[in-house]
């Protein structure tokens, strides 16, 4: 079975696509605006996965974010395209999957100059099963409680990306849990 290409979704500044370009061409230093998501996932005690992108990443190399991020493909669901990276980027499965910021939006520069412009719904699941982290995309993963993590933010928001500072600035620890009981 053939793959479907690597693509995104460009996007106008109103948020309505007007077409795709290779995931790989996108992320420069005058990237345009594309769809995207975050997922921030749940286990059974109520702890949020925190991941730390691997060091071959292209944008924020060795940064602490949430458990995974991604871009649905031209015609996928949001939930089909969270489904596949938890599988690729995490080796597992997710359940309970619910909206949490859908109207995110932000743009960031990374220290090389690499740009991200994303409209870039927010998600929270709650893990389906074991991780086992693909080394190319995570090197290191935590378990944290959510106020940890709202804390977290507050206090070392540089050693933390971008997007995940700015979407916890608009939920607490309780709004994430609450999500997931709706």
């Amino acid at each position: 079975m053939t793959q479907p290409p690597d693509e995104v979704v460009l996007l106008a500044d109103d948020g309505t696509p007007v077409g795709t370009a290779p995931r790989a061409t996108v992320h420069h230093e005058d990237t345009p605006l594309h769809l995207a998501f975050s997922c921030y996932l749940l286990d059974d005690d109520g702890r949020v996965l925190l991941t730390r992108r691997a060091l071959v990443k292209r944008a924020w190399p060795g940064v602490w974010t949430n458990a995974f991020c991604g871009h649905p493909r031209p015609g996928e669901t949001f939930e089909d395209a969270i489904h596949r990276y938890a599988r690729h980027e995490l080796g597992t499965t997710v359940t309970g999957l619910r909206p949490l910021l859908p109207d995110f939006r932000y743009r960031a520069v990374d220290a090389s100059g690499v740009v991200e412009n994303e409209v870039c719904p927010v998600y929270v699941a709650r893990v389906g099963g074991p991780l086992e982290p693909n080394p190319d995309e995570v090197m290191d993963h935590r378990w944290v409680g959510a106020d940890e993590m709202v804390d977290a933010v507050a206090r070392v928001p540089w050693a933390l990306s971008p997007w995940m500072v700015l979407q916890v600035g608009r939920f607490d620890a309780a709004t994430l849990r609450a999500a997931l009981e709706a």
